[in-house]
């Protein structure tokens, strides 16, 4: 049976609104979709996902992710590691210039972190570099105008990836007249591609290409290597998904980052636009409760398990644009390897056999979703069906998000459909998941050994000793079934016909560097 067919999907309508601002004021001017106004231009700090994307253009740390969400040396031309693991030296690349034309020495990184670190800044990561989170900062240094030196209190695996985050704001370096004479952010002068020139509460961010950017050379992938720019940006505010196809369709923006799966066939088969998709590295599952009076018995969950089509049901939900996936580790990581990429196999026969070992008599099993995200709904439905088959009564109760955020919140559930936002570190993808369930009730795994395996990982930095920790605790969290992931998603990006040069990639935030009109266009 073809499950992908066994869904209704109720077609959405809607007037496109009017576009943001007037002609344009520039040649070559490209124009991107947001869907919604950032909120500052401060890195990491009064932010969200928009106003990381935006500065992210303007602002640069010392290190910064690939594609694959590895880290690589972006400010710095080089990052040399202590045998004990607890020393960063930093060494920065030579002739950097912020946007004013000011060179950049290592002061400007010590003033940089020493506001990220007060605590009246808000930096969003302040946590994660001051002890209660993955690493310790215990003292920075600056040797000469070139080298950085970052101590940690002890080894940490996620030290790097922490500095580049996104929603840190890369640890963006700033000059120092970002802020006005009282220390009150105004906006970036940062070393990035580009520059704020307007913006406009509700209607658009313009950028204009920064005219001091030095170019570190090498592939672009990421945050990281060559982001010369070659047109200016506005960021348009666009907030309805139906405006916002019209709008590329009609030739208002030239950019839509984030195409909806449904959308996907309609765009592919029209002309003036080109589709270019990408493996995300969030995480759509099914959650199991394993406190619950039925479905503590592991044998109960396996059964489940069992019954179920994992790349039925993804192709389905998904429109066919993502490969299913059942580990909680995304699929662009460098850590997805074999261990990974193993599927369970459908076997309605085990799962009968399974379930009458357990003592199942077909009691109801009451499934939470939501049709705020319609992908949450339809899984739930697929799994009821496909339960089902083997004899597994399930009952679909649907929720409102805030409901079902506060039910998952609390752990105040049997089964549910869930989506998790992306982790760029597969410790990070794990610790999402993991915990004892006394202190966050939120968590769905909470097995000891493998807790201490999690916090193993944070700690080591050899590639290969990671990966075999990640092998374990696959096997692990398969064994102990708390959870059936389904896919990690696909980002999918959309552009005008005469656009080149735009990359989509797994974070799905639009990157503007690099990306150019056609010749005459």
């Amino acid at each position: 049976m073809k499950y992908r067919n066994f869904l209704t999907m109720t077609a959405m309508t809607a007037v496109m609104a009017a576009t943001a601002g007037t002609a344009l004021a520039q040649d070559k001017m490209m124009r991107v979709r947001l869907n919604a106004d950032i909120r500052s231009t401060d890195p990491g700090v009064n932010r969200d996902a928009n106003s990381d994307a935006v500065v992210l253009h303007m602002v640069e740390g010392l290190v910064g992710y690939r594609d694959d969400a590895s880290v690589a040396p972006l400010l710095a031309k080089s990052v040399d590691i202590s045998e004990d693991g607890k020393t960063y030296t930093f060494k920065l690349r030579d002739g950097l210039k912020f946007s004013n034309g000011e060179a950049l020495t290592s002061a400007d990184v010590l003033s940089s972190w020493a506001r990220y670190t007060d605590p009246k800044t808000a930096w969003r990561c302040l946590k994660d570099v001051t002890g209660s989170g993955v690493a310790s900062v215990a003292d920075v240094a600056a040797p000469d105008a070139s080298t950085v030196v970052f101590t940690l209190e002890k080894p940490s695996a996620l030290f790097l990836a922490t500095l580049a985050r996104t929603d840190c704001g890369g640890t963006g370096i700033y000059y120092k007249s970002s802020l006005d004479a009282e220390g009150k952010w105004v906006k970036p002068i940062g070393t990035g591609p580009f520059t704020l020139q307007e913006w406009r509460s509700g209607q658009y961010v313009q950028l204009a290409a920064n005219p001091n950017y030095v170019s570190p050379g090498g592939e672009r992938t990421g945050y990281v290597g060559d982001k010369t720019p070659k047109v200016a940006v506005r960021f348009m505010i666009i907030p309805d998904d139906a405006a916002a196809k019209t709008a590329i369709s009609s030739g208002d923006i030239d950019v839509l980052a984030d195409v909806n799966n449904a959308d996907i066939d309609e765009m592919t088969e029209n002309g003036d636009i080109k589709v270019d998709k990408v493996d995300a590295m969030g995480l759509t599952g099914l959650l199991f409760q394993t406190r619950d009076p039925l479905l503590k018995d592991v044998r109960i969950r396996k059964a489940i398990m069992l019954s179920l089509d994992i790349p039925q049901i993804t192709e389905a939900l998904t429109n066919g644009q993502s490969a299913a996936s059942a580990s909680i580790v995304p699929v662009p990581s460098p850590y997805f390897g074999s261990a990974q990429k193993e599927m369970p196999a459908r076997n309605i026969e085990e799962a009968k056999k399974l379930l009458a070992e357990a003592g199942y008599n077909g009691q109801p099993i009451k499934w939470l979703a939501t049709k705020h995200y319609p992908s949450l709904f339809d899984a739930a439905v697929l799994v009821q069906a496909m339960a089902q088959e083997a004899g597994i009564n399930i009952e679909v109760e649907t929720l409102d998000w805030a409901t079902l955020l506060d039910r998952y919140t609390t752990g105040n559930y049997g089964a549910m459909s869930f989506t998790y936002s992306a982790r760029l570190d597969p410790s990070l993808s794990f610790d999402m998941v993991s915990g004892n369930k006394d202190k966050s009730a939120n968590k769905v795994w909470d097995n000891p050994e493998g807790l201490k395996l999690i916090a193993e990982s944070t700690q080591i930095t050899d590639e290969a000793k990671r990966q075999a920790i990640f092998d374990k605790l696959e096997g692990m969290i398969r064994a102990d079934l708390p959870i059936i992931p389904l896919y990690s998603g696909t980002r999918i990006g959309a552009v005008r016909s005469n656009v080149e040069g735009y990359k989509t990639w797994p974070v799905g935030y639009a990157r503007m560097w690099g990306a150019s009109f056609t010749q005459g266009n």
